[in-house]
C-alpha cells in the first residue's frame, strides 16, 4: 500500500477530501494543483498553470479540469466534479475507490464492472501535463472514454467570466486539438496517444464556485469555456496517455514518455522521502537558465531574497548534500537581487542574512577560505550599505541598527489591514540586530584571516563590540527573563516573541550563555509546539490561535499566535549549540509531528502556517519552501549530533 492513500469512505466524504490537496510541478514554474477528488475549491487550482513570458513571467492557468465520462451501451457515467454553490454536479467521487500518491497521484474509479485508474503529473522542465488512462476491469467489449476540457485562460490571480472575446475556434493536430482563447497567450494542445473523435460544441458553463475562496471572503464565481469532448474507445487492460502542452506532441511517443518520465520520480515510501520529494518540488529551473527557489504553492511568487536565503541550506545541502545547487541558486539570487542587498529593501534584515547563508556553506564545506574567496565582497558591500546608512535602516551611536519607514512593516511580520501594519515594529527589531551582529562579526573574522581590507574588518569589530557592550541593557526584559522584540522611542517591546531566537542561534551571539539558556527556557514555555513556534505567547491578551474568518481576521491572527514550522530551525539550532546530543529527542519530537499531516491539507508536504492551539489546523500554502527546509535542517542536525552522541 502507497504511504499516502485514501479509501472510498474518506473520499465520498468531501468535508473530508475537499480539505487535501495534491501539487505536482514542472520544476520550472509550472504546475498541477487540485483537490484528491479532483474537484477545484480555489481560483489557484488547475491541471495546467504555466508562467507566460508575454504577460511578465506570471503563471497562468490554462486548463482548468477535466471531465471523464465512461460510456456504455449509450449510458453515460460521468467521473467530474464541481461546485456551483450549494449543489456538487455530476458527483462522480461517488465512483472514486481508492486514491494514492506513489510515485504520483493516482485516482481510481469502479463503475459496475468497470474499473478505470488515472495517474496524472507534470513532465519535469516541460510545459506539459501526462494523465494516463488505464482501463482495469471492463466486463464490456464496446466502453468509450469521452475527455471534456474546461479552460479558463486567465492569471492564477483572477477568475473569468463569459464573453464574447474569447476565440473559441480549434486547430486539427495529430490525435487532438489546440485552442487559444485570447491574444498573447500560447496554444493549449491536447492531443492523445489513440485516435478519437472530436466534436467541437462550445459553451460557457457558469457560476462554477470555488469554496475556499468563498471562505475566505473573496471573490469565488467563474465561468469556464467547454471546447468540445473527445471520445476515445477502450479496453480491458488497454492505457492511453493524455498531453496537455503548450507544444505539439507526437501522439506515437507518449506512452513511453510517460513510463520513461515516471519512472524517474522517486518513491514515497515514508515522511523523508514526502520531505525531499517536496524540496525538489520548490525548486525552479527558469527559462532564462536562472535557478530559483518557489516560496510556496500555489499562489507565492519565486525567487523571494528573505525566503531563499532561509530556505536554501534546506533545500540543498541539508537535504541531499547539493552543493552546487546551493552555489547556483545563490549566484543566481545574488545577480536577482542587487538593489534590496546593496541599496534599499522593504526586508530590512534579508540582506544580513547572507551571512548566516554563507556560514551553513562553509561549515558544511570545511572550506571557510574558498567561501570567503567567492563571496567575501558581496557580504562586505552589504554590510558596508548599512554602515553608510539606507533609507529603511539607520546605524546608531550603540552600534545598533534602527529601522523605520512610514507605514511599512520591515520585518517577516509584514501583515496589513486596511494598508496599516498589523506588527510594524518600528525601531531596533532584535533579529535584525542578531543579524547585523553575527555579519559584523562575521566579515571581521574572516577579513582578518582570508582578506586584505584590514581597515574595514577593524570597523566591523569596533561596531561590533558596540553591539555586544549595548546589547542586553537595550533588550533584556529581567521581568520576563527573555528578550524584548523590539525597542522604540517609547521603550521595550516585551511581548514574547520567536524574534530574539536570533540571538541564540547564530554563530555569534551577542548575548552571554546564560541569557541564552532564559531566552530558550521562555521559548519552550510559551511558544514552543508540535508544528512550529508561535508567533506570540498565548498569555498575551493579542494572541490569536485560529487563522479563521475573513482577511482582515486571518491577517490579525498570522502573527499574532500562529504557528509557522520554519521558525523550528532557529529553535533547534539554538538549542543544539547549547545542549548538545540531549537536545536530540526533543528535536525529533518536533519534527515528527509533521509526520502526521503528511496527508492533511497538501499531501506530502509542510503547511506555511498551523494554528497555535491543538488540533494545529494548516493554513496558508500547502506547500511552504521555508518550512519543508527548516524541517529538513532540523533533521540534518539530529543526525549530525546524533553521530557525535556515538
Amino acid at each position: 500500500m502507497a504511504y499516502l492513500n485514501f479509501n472510498k469512505a474518506e473520499l465520498v466524504n468531501l468535508e473530508y477530501s475537499l480539505k487535501r490537496e495534491v501539487i505536482s510541478t514542472n520544476r520550472a514554474g509550472g504546475y498541477l494543483n487540485t483537490t484528491i477528488v479532483g474537484c477545484n475549491t480555489r481560483k489557484y487550482h488547475g491541471l495546467f498553470a504555466v508562467p507566460i513570458a508575454a504577460f511578465g513571467g506570471h503563471r497562468h492557468i490554462l486548463l482548468s479540469s477535466v471531465d471523464e465520462t465512461l460510456l456504455q451501451h449509450d449510458k453515460p457515467f460521468n467521473l467530474g466534479i464541481h461546485c456551483y454553490g450549494d449543489i456538487y454536479e455530476p458527483r462522480g467521487h461517488k465512483y472514486i475507490v481508492n486514491f494514492e500518491m506513489d510515485p504520483v497521484p493516482a485516482v481510481t474509479y469502479r463503475v459496475g464492472g468497470m474499473m478505470l485508474r488515472k495517474e496524472l503529473f507534470f513532465a519535469r522542465k516541460k510545459e506539459q501535463l501526462l494523465v494516463r488512462y488505464t482501463m482495469l476491469e471492463d466486463s464490456s467489449t464496446h466502453t468509450v472514454l469521452r475527455l471534456k476540457p474546461f479552460l479558463p485562460f486567465r492569471s492564477i490571480h483572477s477568475l473569468t467570466k463569459a464573453n464574447v472575446e474569447a476565440d473559441t475556434r480549434f486547430d486539427s493536430v495529430p490525435c487532438g486539438a489546440a485552442y487559444c482563447l485570447y491574444r498573447g497567450f500560447p496554444k493549449l494542445y491536447i492531443q492523445f496517444s489513440k485516435e478519437n473523435e472530436y466534436v467541437h460544441c462550445p459553451d460557457w458553463y457558469r457560476n462554477v464556485v470555488y469554496t475556499e475562496e468563498y471562505r475566505r471572503g473573496f471573490d469565488c464565481c467563474e465561468d469556464l469555456m467547454v471546447p468540445g469532448f473527445f471520445d476515445i474507445p477502450i479496453r480491458k487492460g488497454e492505457s492511453i496517455v493524455m498531453s496537455v502542452s503548450t507544444s505539439s506532441a507526437e501522439p506515437a511517443l507518449l506512452k513511453s514518455q510517460f513510463s520513461r518520465q515516471m519512472a524517474a520520480i522517486e518513491p514515497r515510501r515514508g515522511y523523508e522521502d514526502c520531505l525531499r520529494a517536496a524540496a525538489g518540488q520548490l525548486i525552479s529551473y527558469n527559462e532564462n537558465g536562472s535557478i530559483c527557489v518557489c516560496t510556496g504553492f500555489s499562489w507565492h511568487e519565486i525567487g523571494g531574497l528573505r525566503e531563499t536565503c532561509i530556505a536554501l541550506p534546506g533545500l540543498t545541502i541539508y537535504n541531499n548534500a547539493d552543493k552546487g545547487l546551493f552555489c547556483r541558486i545563490l549566484d543566481d539570487l545574488l545577480k536577482d537581487q542587487a538593489v534590496a542587498l546593496y541599496e534599499t529593501s522593504n526586508q530590512v534584515e534579508a540582506p544580513l542574512r547572507l551571512a548566516e547563508l554563507l556560514q551553513h556553506l562553509a561549515r558544511f564545506t570545511g572550506n571557510a577560505r574558498e567561501v570567503w574567496k567567492k563571496y567575501g565582497k558581496v557580504l562586505k558591500r552589504v554590510v558596508a550599505s548599512y554602515i553608510d546608512g539606507r533609507p529603511e535602516v539607520r546605524l546608531c551611536e550603540n552600534g545598533l541598527l534602527w529601522a523605520e519607514k512610514d507605514g511599512v512593516a520591515l520585518s517577516w511580520m509584514n501583515a496589513y489591514v486596511d494598508g496599516k501594519p498589523v506588527t510594524e515594529r518600528r525601531g531596533w527589531q532584535v533579529e535584525t540586530n542578531s543579524l547585523w551582529y553575527n555579519a559584523l562579526c562575521f566579515v571581521a573574522e574572516m577579513e582578518a584571516a582570508f582578506g586584505k581590507e584590514k581597515t574595514f574588518a577593524e570597523r566591523c569589530r569596533e561596531i561590533s563590540k558596540a553591539v555586544e557592550k549595548c546589547f542586553l541593557d537595550i533588550f533584556w526584559v529581567e521581568a520576563r527573563h527573555h528578550l524584548a522584540d523590539y525597542v522604540d522611542e517609547s521603550g521595550q517591546n516585551v511581548f514574547t516573541r520567536p524574534n530574539q531566537l536570533y540571538a541564540c542561534s547564530l554563530d555569534y551571539s551577542p548575548i552571554p550563555e546564560t541569557y541564552r539558556h532564559e531566552v530558550l527556557r521562555a521559548v519552550r514555555r510559551e511558544l514552543c509546539t508540535t508544528r512550529g513556534i508561535r508567533t506570540l505567547s498565548p498569555k498575551n491578551p493579542r494572541y490569536k490561535s485560529r487563522y479563521e474568518g475573513n482577511q482582515i481576521q486571518r491577517d490579525t491572527a498570522t502573527h499574532n499566535g500562529c504557528n509557522r514550522p520554519w521558525l523550528l530551525g532557529a529553535y533547534a539550532d539554538a538549542s543544539f549549540r547549547l545542549y548538545g546530543p540531549a537536545f536530540s529527542r526533543e528535536a525529533r519530537e518536533l519534527t515528527d509531528g509533521f509526520q502526521e499531516d503528511m496527508n492533511v491539507h497538501g499531501l506530502g508536504s509542510v503547511a506555511e502556517i498551523y494554528d497555535g492551539d491543538p488540533p494545529y489546523i494548516p493554513h496558508g500554502a500547502i506547500t511552504s519552501a521555508v518550512s519543508v527546509a527548516e524541517i529538513l535542517r532540523v533533521k540534518y542536525l539530529i543526525g549530525k549530533y546524533g553521530e557525535e552522541e556515538l
